[in-house]
C-alpha cells in the first residue's frame, strides 16, 4: 500500500535533478583535472538519459494509467513532467557552456576535435582508409521517405540524419539514417597530428566526411548530417501469467524494452526543418514528449572515456591500499578471530575476492551463501564461486535478475553457476534482493560448525569498488552470522519462512523490521531531547525520500535533537525550518568517487549504536526490498565510521548545502580546506601505517 503524499516536501524528481547540477558543478569547477571535468559532462549526460528511460517514463505512465497508478510523492505528473522539462533545457544550456569553455582549454593543451571540414591532406586519407577497412561494413544506411514501417531506433544509440540534395533542384530532397556503430568501433579515433598537437576526431564525423561514397549510387552533391537520439521507456512489465516462468518474463521485458514508447526526443538545433518535422511526426511524438535542442555532440556519455593518452598530465588516482591485518595472514583466519572493516575505494577489494577463494579450497568449509546484484563483466566473485562448486562445496546463490540494466548479465550469470552444479535461488515476487550478504559455514575438526561473512553497503563488483565510496564488515560474530543466516533461509523459502526475518535480533532485514528499529531509536533521541540531555543522529545515505521517515527527523529537530544527513543524491526533505530547536544540518558530497555507503549513528544516551545499510530512506528500499542494516558492535571500528562521518561533515571543499530551495551552494570555507575524500585516504593510510609499525595485528 503506497502512503499518502506529504505536502512541503520537495518532489523527488526535481531533487533528483538537482543532485544532477552537482555532477555539472563538478564540470564547471576550474580546480578539477580538464580530464576529470570531461568525465563529469559525460556522468551528467549518463545519468540523465537513466533519468528518463526510468522516472520520465513512470511519470508518463502515471498519467496514461490515472490516478491509480501514481506513487507516493507525485500528486501531479504532469506538473512534474512540466517542471523536468523547464530544469532540463536550463541544464542543457549550462551544459553547452561548460562544453565550450572545456573546448578552450583543450586548444589550450594542444588538443583538437576535428570536424570532418577541418582535416588535413593527410588525415582525408587516413579518415578514408579507417572508414574503408574499418567502418563500412557496419553500416546500414535506411532511406526513410517512403518506408512504410519506420525502424525501432535502438536507445543508447546515436543516429545522423542525412539530407541529400543536387545543386541543380536543391528543393528535392532525400532523406537517411545512418545508426553510428560506436558500440563496436568506440567514439573517438586519434588522428595523425603535426608536432606536439593531438586530433582527435569522433566517428560520427568520419561518416560524415565519407557521405560522399556512401550514397554515391545515387549522384547528390550536397550533404547535411545531424545528429539525434532517443530516449525510450526502459521499465519492464512482469505480467501475472503463471505458466511463464520469471527468466521468461525478463526476457521478454528486455526485447520489449528495445521498443518502449519514445519519452526523449534530443537532436541538433540546426537540424534541417523538414527532417525534423518529418522524425518527429514518424516517431508519434508531440512538443510534451520532451524534444530537447542541442548542440552538434549527443550521447555525451562517451565522453567518460574521452582519449586518455592525449593528456599531457595523467590522472593521478591514489591507488587502493592493503589493509595491515591482512598483509601477512589469510583473510579467513583472521576474521574468525576479529571483526575487520574495508572502506572502498581507499582499501583494496581484493580481501573479498580472497575469502572466497580460500573458501573454496578449504576442505572444512561445507557451505557458500551469497547475495549478487550487480557484477563486474568478468567478475572474479564468480569464478571463485564456481571454484567451490567444483571443490564440492554446497554453493547457494541469490542472483537478482531484476537489477535494472543488468537484466541480462544476471540471466547469463545464473545459467553458468547453475551450468556448474552451483543453486541460484527463485526470485521472489514484488521484493528485489538489495542486502549485500555472503555466509560461509565450516565443520571444524572438533565437529563444531562456525559460519563467517560479511555484510556490505555496496555491490560485489571489483571495477565499481575502485571508484564507489562504500563500508563493508567482515565478521565471525556468532549473533550477527545467525541472523544472516536467518535472512538466507528466508530467501530459500520466501512464501514460507517470513518468521526468519522476524526472529532476527542484530541484523535488521527490510521490508518493515529497519524502518521499525530507526523510528524507534529516533523515538528515543527525541525522548532524551524533551528531557534537556544530549540527544543526536549522524545519518548518511544516497536518497531520502520515504515520507515517514522525514516526518520522523522533523519531530526530531523540533523538540531538540542535533541531527546532521550526508545524502548524496534524492533528498525530498525541507531541512530549513524556525521550528527547529537545532538547525538540521544537511549535506551532499560529490567529488571524485561516488559517495554510496549507508552508515547510521544514534548518540543512545552516550552508547552509540553505529549500524551498516544496503538500504536508503526510501519507501521502495523499507518496503518492497530485502535489505540488511547490520550493527558494528566493536569500539574501535565504530570509531572508525564515527571519525570518517565526522571528517565528511567538515568538508568545505566539495559538500553542498542541502536546503529548501535546492541551491547547491557550497558548505561555508572557513578555515583550514578540508576535502573529505583526501582526508579520509590519508586518515586510514595513516592508521594503516601505524598497525604496521606497532605490529598491532
Amino acid at each position: 500500500m503506497m502512503e499518502a503524499p506529504r505536502t512541503g516536501m520537495i518532489a523527488r524528481d526535481i531533487s533528483w535533478l538537482s543532485f544532477n547540477a552537482r555532477v555539472l558543478q563538478e564540470a564547471a569547477d576550474p580546480t578539477v583535472p580538464l580530464r576529470e571535468r570531461i568525465r563529469f559532462l559525460g556522468i551528467f549526460s549518463n545519468n540523465l538519459d537513466e533519468f528518463f528511460r526510468v522516472r520520465v517514463a513512470t511519470l508518463k505512465r502515471m498519467i496514461q494509467f490515472g490516478t491509480k497508478a501514481r506513487m507516493h510523492l507525485e500528486n501531479n505528473p504532469q506538473q512534474i513532467l512540466d517542471e523536468i522539462q523547464m530544469t532540463v533545457l536550463n541544464q542543457q544550456g549550462e551544459f553547452t557552456r561548460i562544453w565550450e569553455e572545456l573546448q578552450q582549454e583543450l586548444k589550450n593543451q594542444k588538443i583538437f576535435l576535428r570536424k570532418e571540414t577541418e582535416l588535413s591532406s593527410a588525415q582525408q586519407q587516413f579518415v578514408r582508409d579507417y572508414y574503408e577497412n574499418e567502418v563500412s561494413a557496419d553500416l546500414i544506411p535506411l532511406m526513410i521517405e517512403n518506408i512504410p514501417a519506420f525502424p525501432n531506433l535502438r536507445d543508447k544509440s546515436i543516429f545522423l540524419a542525412v539530407v541529400m540534395w543536387k545543386k541543380e533542384s536543391a528543393l528535392q530532397r532525400k532523406y537517411a539514417l545512418i545508426e553510428v556503430p560506436s558500440r563496436i568501433h568506440g567514439r573517438f579515433k586519434i588522428l595523425p597530428s603535426p608536432g606536439d598537437e593531438h586530433h582527435i576526431i569522433l566517428l560520427e564525423d568520419v561518416i560524415r566526411f565519407n557521405l560522399p561514397d556512401i550514397f554515391s549510387y545515387f549522384g547528390y552533391d550536397h550533404y547535411q548530417a545531424h545528429i539525434f537520439k532517443v530516449t525510450r521507456d526502459a521499465e519492464i512489465d512482469l505480467d501475472d501469467d503463471l505458466s511463464t516462468s520469471l527468466i521468461q518474463k525478463i526476457e521478454k521485458g528486455v526485447k520489449n524494452r528495445r521498443k518502449g514508447k519514445p519519452v526523449r526526443f534530443v537532436y541538433d538545433r540546426d537540424m534541417d526543418a523538414g527532417l525534423l518535422e518529418y522524425l518527429v511526426r514518424r516517431l508519434n511524438l508531440s512538443k510534451k514528449d520532451n524534444l530537447i535542442p542541442g548542440g552538434r555532440i549527443h550521447n555525451f556519455r562517451h565522453f567518460m572515456d574521452f582519449p586518455e593518452e592525449v593528456f599531457k598530465v595523467k590522472r593521478h588516482r591514489q591507488k587502493p591500499f592493503d589493509h595491515p591485518l591482512f598483509t601477512s595472514s589469510r583473510v579467513s583466519d583472521v576474521i574468525q578471530e576479529k571483526d575487520v572493516l574495508l572502506h572502498f575505494p581507499y582499501h583494496s577489494f581484493l580481501p573479498m575476492i580472497d575469502l572466497l577463494r580460500e573458501a573454496a579450497f578449504d576442505p572444512e568449509v561445507t557451505t557458500i551463501k551469497i547475495t549478487c546484484y550487480r557484477l563486474a563483466t568478468q567478475s572474479k566473485i564468480i569464478n571463485a564461486l564456481i571454484n567451490a562448486v567444483r571443490n564440492g562445496k554446497e554453493v547457494v546463490v541469490m542472483m537478482e535478475l531484476r537489477a535494472r540494466f543488468e537484466e541480462e548479465a544476471n540471466i547469463a550469470w545464473k545459467n553458468r553457476l547453475e551450468e556448474e552444479g552451483a543453486k541460484v535461488l527463485e526470485e521472489i515476487p514484488h521484493l528485489k534482493v538489495h542486502s549485500k550478504l555472503c555466509l560461509i559455514r565450516k565443520r571444524t575438526r572438533d565437529n563444531n560448525i562456525r559460519m563467517y561473512g560479511f555484510v556490505s553497503t555496496g555491490n560485489l563488483n571489483e571495477k565499481t569498488a575502485r571508484v564507489y565510496g562504500d563500508h563493508c564488515l567482515l565478521t565471525a560474530n556468532p549473533k550477527i552470522m545467525a541472523d544472516v543466516n536467518r535472512i538466507f533461509h528466508f530467501l530459500e523459502q520466501p512464501k514460507t519462512g517470513g518468521h526468519y526475518l522476524r526472529d532476527c535480533r542484530h541484523v535488521l532485514p527490510s521490508p518493515h523490521y529497519v524502518k521499525k528499529e530507526m523510528l524507534r531509536l529516533l523515538d528515543e533521541e527525541i525522548k532524551q531531547a524533551r528531557k534537556k540531555r544530549p540527544a543526536w543522529v549522524m545519518l548518511k545515505m544516497n536518497s531520502l525520500s520515504d515520507p515517514q521517515m522525514i516526518a520522523k527527523l522533523e519531530e526530531a529537530a523540533r523538540a531538540g535533537v542535533e541531527v546532521k544527513l550526508i545524502v548524496r543524491g534524492i533528498f525530498c526533505m525541507r531541512s530549513e525550518s524556525k521550528k527547529h530547536l537545532k538547525p538540521i544540518r544537511a549535506i551532499s558530497i560529490v567529488d571524485e568517487y561516488l559517495e554510496h555507503a549507508r552508515v547510521w549513528v544514534f548518540h543512545n544516551r552516550g552508547k552509540e549504536k553505529v549500524y551498516l545499510s544496503s538500504a536508503d530512506w526510501m519507501l521502495r528500499n523499507l518496503e518492497h526490498r530485502v535489505e540488511a542494516t547490520c550493527p558494528v558492535h566493536d569500539p574501535a571500528l565504530k570509531q572508525e565510521l564515527i571519525d570518517i562521518l565526522k571528517i565528511q561533515l567538515e568538508d568545505n571543499v566539495k559538500a553542498r548545502r542541502l536546503d529548501n530551495e535546492l541551491k547547491n551552494e557550497y558548505a561555508e570555507k572557513s578555515g583550514k580546506k578540508i576535502r573529505s575524500q583526501v582526508e579520509t585516504y590519508h586518515y586510514l593510510h595513516k592508521k594503516t601505517l601505524k598497525q604496521v609499525e606497532t605490529g598491532s595485528h
